[in-house]
């Protein structure tokens, strides 16, 4: 019996370099979780929520037009179509049994008969009828005689009905037509968001345009962090919507989007962000949801773009590249670096554990100063009574020391 046997060399794996072996599980892990993330908003704006088990859809009927406006087009053109035959064929039903009943298909060759509208020989004229009648076409070779009562006060019903049909559907396509949700596949948000530096704070940042020369009318940002939390008294809060403010207190928030702007969130003490560093961000399931408001220049109707940032999407330590370049007489937008970034030196710690080591180093330097200036200022006796006081100075000037070279060493490692 012949058996497949693998030889040493062949089964002898290729050996890893060591740095890519001790990165393998990370990357690995890393990717699991990338699909393990379940998003709210979808990057295109969509929201990944279905409602499910709704048992009062009687509502949806209450507001019909709503109803009929947020269906899909194909089953809008549907119902469309659907509408106006079902209303031409009813009429033409009518106005073929009025016929019928009054004896007029029996007298068709009769000169001497009245019918109560002429030309009409069967149901298919009956229905071309009811259509000239509901559309106003009048063609004039069927016509409705003095003679038929019943015909006069049908035709009256029919003509307001139809008014009342062509009203509520041509509405709707209209509303629909000029929904201004294709407005907002212009406006454009960066693939990542990324926090760095300025001004000397640590700050989330993001990136939004709008490829119209049409620009949005009063438009404002918003930003939410989604992120489930538990609450003291153990209540478990899914998908836990928190404001991040974009610049609410000072207008920031409220844009001339003429150009790509880059939106930024200071992390401070009242950001949900003031104890998240690094390492922390990485592990952390949250979602950050911005929402792009503004009224469209051409109609004057409200848009609204979204999109979202996962914590995979949200660089540490990057910055954005420039866009805006100025040419002979004009700004030129180069879209094509939109979505680029690049790395900057930023501390990996977070916002509280920098402004903590920066009081840290702040304070001592504060005191030693004063009370040098106050020994300046003294007399020669009581600075001879301060000699004796030298000794917790040295203590003192010794923790200075280590605590500013704490902070040296941290800000050295920042940068490498």
């Amino acid at each position: 019996m012949e058996q497949d046997v693998e030889s040493p060399a062949a089964a002898r794996k290729p050996k890893l370099p060591k740095q890519a072996r001790e990165d393998l599980p990370k990357q690995l892990a890393e990717m699991d979780r990338a699909k393990k993330i379940q998003r709210y908003v979808q990057k295109d704006g969509k929201c990944n929520v279905h409602h499910g088990n709704v048992r009062e859809t009687y509502r949806y009927l209450t507001d019909i037009f709503t109803t009929l406006v947020d269906l899909k087009w194909r089953f809008n053109l549907f119902i469309f179509v659907l509408v106006y035959t079902v209303t031409w064929l009813f009429f033409g039903l009518m106005w073929w049994l009025i016929a019928y009943l009054r004896g007029d298909l029996d007298h068709i060759a009769d000169n001497q008969w009245t019918p109560c509208v002429n030309n009409l020989n069967g149901f298919v004229s009956a229905f071309l009828f009811s259509i000239e009648t509901e559309t106003t076409i009048g063609y004039g070779y069927r016509v409705i005689t003095d003679k038929c009562p019943e015909g006069i006060v049908l035709l009256l019903v029919q003509s307001v009905l139809g008014s009342i049909v062509n009203a509520f559907m041509v509405g709707c396509m209209f509303v629909k037509i000029s929904q201004p949700k294709k407005r907002a596949e212009t406006l454009v948000f960066s693939t990542n968001a990324v926090i760095s530096m300025r001004d000397g704070r640590l700050c989330l940042m993001f990136r939004v345009g709008d490829l119209r020369n049409s620009h949005i009318v009063e438009a404002s940002i918003r930003a939410k962090l989604i992120k489930s939390k538990q609450t003291k008294e153990g209540e478990f809060i899914p998908l836990n919507q928190t404001d991040i403010n974009v610049g609410y207190n000072t207008g920031d928030d409220r844009l001339f989007l003429v150009s790509p702007l880059i939106i930024c969130h200071e992390i401070n003490q009242h950001s949900p962000f003031w104890e998240i560093s690094q390492a922390h961000l990485a592990k952390e399931e949250l979602e950050i949801v911005v929402i792009l408001e503004g009224m469209v220049e051409a109609t004057g109707m409200t848009c609204q773009a979204r999109s979202s940032y996962v914590s995979s999407e949200i660089k540490w330590g990057y910055r954005f590249m420039p866009v805006l370049t100025l040419e002979d007489g004009f700004y030129e937008v180069d879209y094509n670096s939109f979505h680029e970034i690049y790395e900057t030196n930023t501390p990996t710690c977070s916002a509280k554990e920098l402004s903590d080591m920066a009081n840290r180093a702040r304070l001592p330097l504060t005191w030693s100063l004063a009370s040098k200036l106050s020994q300046q200022g003294l007399p020669e006796s009581q600075q001879e009574g301060q000699e004796t006081k030298t000794a917790p100075e040295n203590e003192e000037n010794s923790q200075t020391a280590e605590r500013n070279g704490d902070i040296t060493n941290l800000e050295s490692e920042s940068k490498v």
